[in-house]
């Protein structure tokens, strides 16, 4: 029966994001010869949860030669004087702020790094988000995987942090055991032909290749689309072996479902097929629904549980070292149950709101503002 083909299919993939995460930990990048300098770019807007601690990593690299850049919209985000003092704290590191003003299209964030590019001095770039924690070894280990002339694109791998709220936990989880083996399964049937959002490092030349942020404007996945023209234009993408904190905040249950189900609808939007695909990361809802119509069926629910450990302890402890999951294992059947909800609701819908704006998302990935500014509280 079709279901129980879709258990054993899932069955396999929790034994390839077993040997997908063996073969990521055992990839270990050759030690530089040299150590170019590199220029961060980090847009804001409005304070993260912890951002004054997540700036201070990165001014605290331990690296030679590198600057920040920080670019925000307008001069009254409360962002900017938490930056200014970050950037007090530490005048040794070159750095600036850029009110860039407001975007002339969709993707914000976009306009912001194309901004900064603009004024950055270095060939090497590194784009993090606002959320983002590192120790003072990235740029050492980014440097040490841009040693290959052929690599043109380094994405970082990231250990969800969540905030107090019990959704926030829960979403961490479901990042730490669920969506990172989708990256290393992806990684590991077909190489990397995607870029993950927080952290992305290019060569400033590919960049220019493939259009720089010209090409990525109208698309609200616009790390997937970068990684993906990176890839298509014969540079190697590569997922680093530096596993970035990404601090997701705390959520209440509205807020935090509809940031999860903007999410959804703009995968199934920028790979239809992949998100189509996703059915089989769902070994436990399956399983569920296998035993509920044949109930004598009831040891495959208990084969499942088993794969489904393995699979969550391969990425969330073997690649992670995530110590939340480790902490709160008993979780991840609910998550794995919300997450195949949420997956079903992304199906359907192609409206969002994101930062206070409504959204359309098209067929092709890209998007359009079609509102006025709401007051309703915006997804990250």
């Amino acid at each position: 029966m079709l279901l129980f083909g879709l258990v054993l299919g899932s069955a396999v993939y929790c034994v390839l994001t077993c040997i997908a995460a063996v073969r990521y930990v055992m990839a270990k990048p050759a030690k530089p010869s040299s150590l170019p300098p590199i220029s961060i770019l980090k847009p804001l807007s409005g304070i993260d949860l912890g951002l004054e601690a997540n700036l201070r990593t990165f001014f605290e690299q331990s690296y030679p030669e590198f600057e920040v850049l920080f670019a925000i919209r307008r001069p009254d985000d409360p962002a900017i004087p938490v930056a200014e003092r970050v950037r007090a704290r530490y005048p040794n590191v070159p750095s600036r702020l850029l009110v860039t003003g407001e975007p002339p299209y969709p993707n914000a964030k976009v306009y912001s790094l194309d901004c900064m590019l603009s004024a950055a001095r270095h060939e090497l770039i590194v784009m993090a988000d606002s959320d983002v924690r590192v120790t003072p070894r990235l740029l050492h280990t980014i440097a040490s995987e841009f040693q290959d002339e052929a690599v043109g694109m380094v994405t970082c791998p990231y250990r969800a942090v969540p905030g107090a709220s019990f959704w926030s936990r829960l979403e961490a989880i479901g990042l730490n055991t669920e969506f990172l083996g989708g990256v290393l399964v992806a990684r590991l049937l077909e190489g990397m032909k995607f870029a993950l959002g927080p952290t992305i490092a290019a060569r400033r030349a590919v960049l220019r290749q493939i259009g720089a942020f010209d090409s990525l404007k109208d698309y609200l996945a616009e790390d997937f689309v970068l990684g993906s023209l990176t890839a298509s234009a014969g540079w190697k993408v590569v997922l680093s072996s530096y596993v970035i904190e990404h601090h997701i905040g705390s959520q209440a249950v509205v807020a935090n479902l509809r940031h999860r189900l903007r999410w959804n609808r703009s995968t199934r939007r920028s790979r239809p097929r992949g998100y189509i695909g996703q059915i089989f990361i769902n070994p436990l809802p399956l399983a569920l629904l296998l035993t509920a119509a044949r109930p004598s069926w009831w040891p495959v629910l208990a084969i499942m549980l088993v794969f489904r450990a393995l699979a969550a302890w391969s990425t969330a402890h073997l690649a992670l070292r995530d110590p939340l999951t480790r902490r709160l294992w008993w979780l991840v059947p609910l998550q794995d149950m919300a997450g195949f909800l949420l997956w079903l609701a992304g199906f359907w819908g192609n409206h969002i709101l994101w930062r206070g704006h409504k959204y359309e998302l098209l067929a092709d990935g890209r998007f359009r503002l079609v509102g006025e500014k709401t007051t309703s509280a915006s997804a990250r």
